[in-house]
């Protein structure tokens, strides 16, 4: 157990690091720069977020199998490592059109590291209370790097220009790479991997698309993140056009919702029992379309932080929750590409709004549309509520075996 926790504890601060420079990179470095250095215009921005989207659905399914060959340290390590050359290209392009090419780049090999910190704790705990507690501390992590990255980005941005926020990235990357790589999980290969890429991957798939649980667990949360696509291409120009602040305030105001994101992660331990179960993923994510209302749904500064903060609780505790009930139903040795799934799920969802957003934030406004992906959001998780249930009744989740999947239904 004592070695389990030294783990556990190097995995986290991996996560905390590399969210930490992630977010400031994300926030200041891309978003400030093509919004306020290029002066993108929403279809810009949305183009900006597709490349951006599409290469990390491409990490994501490459991370899945990798992780299953080799285990989330080595995928972590190897990441962390390639991104660094994309980060620092960024710094030094001219153009908007070659600034996209290389933050799709950065998240072709930036998406990987989440997907390997989202598949550790199988490694490293087994039952559903341990998982629980491993990805509460984990996302918890993660999130305090979210609250700090903004801030820091926008500290740095003020200091030294936008432009040197991507030092913050590379830094933290080498940081990460090197508490990735002083954990010690067992990564021998897996017995059922046929030495096949295509063959593993098109396998993971299968899993994930024809056990019950995890296909509902995988399509909630691509629904989450299908409402808030909006949110890639419109909320730094919510910040410039709608609130009309300088770009230092989407880092603040992401980092107060940071704040929410660490309470959530440290109160889902705290929950009930029954919280633990697809029911209690299906309110949960109710709430998170009413809290992305909350967020985008007045021009005062005070409002939308008190919106961040509760938007934050409930994100904070659905994502380690989301997590943990697909590490419970997914065999070990396919942890990797069944999180590596539902992680490209996650970025596609957040990818197709695109196609639609800029003309609609043209013709009803751009708070107006942020407003409409969190209704959105509830609606489609209240409808999926009779789902929940049956998945519910077919199993006890304090009942079910760690690792063990959902019998194949329908």
């Amino acid at each position: 157990m004592l070695r389990s926790n030294r783990n556990l504890a190097l995995v986290v601060a991996a996560r905390f690091i590399s969210r930490l420079g992630g977010t400031a990179v994300w926030f200041i470095g891309v978003w400030g720069t093509a919004a306020y250095t290029f002066e993108a215009t929403p279809r810009q921005l949305a183009i900006l977020s597709a490349a951006n989207g599409l290469a990390a659905i491409g990490g994501s399914l490459v991370a899945g199998v990798l992780i299953d060959r080799f285990g989330p340290r080595k995928v972590m390590v190897g990441a962390e490592l390639l991104s660094i050359p994309p980060i620092l290209a960024m710094m030094g392009v001219g153009s908007l059109p070659l600034f996209v090419v290389c933050s799709a780049i950065f998240s072709f090999f930036g998406i990987p590291t989440w997907t390997a910190g989202a598949s550790f704790a199988p490694y490293l705990f087994e039952g559903r209370k341990d998982l629980e507690r491993a990805n509460a501390y984990i996302e918890g992590g993660s999130s305090v790097g979210f609250v700090l990255g903004p801030a820091v980005g926008a500290l740095v941005s003020n200091a030294f220009g936008s432009q040197s926020v991507f030092l913050v990235m590379a830094c933290a990357s080498v940081l990460a790479m090197i508490a990735a790589g002083m954990t010690r999980i067992d990564e021998s290969p897996r017995p059922h991997l046929s030495g096949n890429a295509w063959k593993d991957f098109t396998g993971g798939l299968k899993l994930a698309y024809t056990t019950r649980s995890l296909r509902y667990f995988i399509l909630l949360g691509t629904a989450v993140w299908f409402g808030f696509g909006a949110f890639s291409a419109l909320e730094p120009l919510f910040y410039r056009d709608v609130v009309g602040v300088s770009v230092e305030w989407i880092g603040w105001m992401n980092a107060v919702f940071g704040v929410g994101l660490i309470a959530g992660a440290a109160l889902l331990p705290r929950l009930p029992n029954r919280v633990a179960t697809a029911r209690g993923l299906a309110a949960l994510t109710v709430l998170t379309g009413l809290g992305a209302m909350l967020y985008v749904g007045s021009t005062d500064l005070k409002i939308i932080a008190a919106g961040a903060v509760a938007w934050g609780v409930i994100i904070g505790a659905f994502e380690p929750l989301l997590r943990t009930l697909i590490h419970l139903d997914s065999p070990h040795e396919y942890v990797g590409r069944i999180v590596g799934t539902a992680q490209w799920h996650r970025s596609a969802g957040e990818l197709l709004p695109l196609a639609f957003v800029p003309a609609l934030a043209a013709t009803i406004g751009i708070q107006q549309t942020l407003i409409a992906g969190g209704i959105l959001v509830s609606i489609a998780a209240a409808g999926s509520w009779f789902t929940a249930r049956g998945i519910d009744r077919s199993r006890s989740l304090e009942g079910t075996q760690s690792h063990e999947p959902l019998p194949e239904s329908g």
